[in-house]
């Protein structure tokens, strides 16, 4: 598991702005993985999320597609997705609710036969 700062070491200010920094974000993502075999969470002009959607469509895989700005574009609310998730770059994939990880774990995923 990947270390993170104890709640009880962050002042109660800090924990109010932590825990509104784009919540409607991260529920519209959650509500997403519950309704979606495959979710892909992107951005526009990212090489690694067409591919991973190029990927899934020549598969003839169903997903998801949520896509939150660009590189010149709301850089916030994709903060708080990675906040949330842990995973530090687009794309984002998740098959069943679980994250799998961006482009190459997807082509892992896919490989093994985890995806059909």
């Amino acid at each position: 598991m990947r270390p993170l700062l104890d709640a009880n070491n962050v002042e109660t200010s800090a924990l109010q702005k932590i825990n509104n920094f784009y919540p409607e974000i991260i529920e519209e993502v959650k509500a997403e993985l519950t309704k979606n075999k495959v979710v892909v969470v992107g951005m526009s002009q990212n090489p690694f999320v067409i591919k991973a959607k190029n990927l899934l469509t020549s598969k003839g895989i169903e997903f998801k597609y949520l896509e939150y700005g660009n590189y010149f574009s709301k850089w916030k609310p994709r903060l708080a997705i990675k906040l949330w998730s842990g995973w530090p770059t687009f794309p984002q994939v998740f098959v069943q609710g679980k994250l799998v990880g961006g482009y190459d774990d997807l082509v892992k995923v896919i490989n093994q036969g985890l995806i059909k």
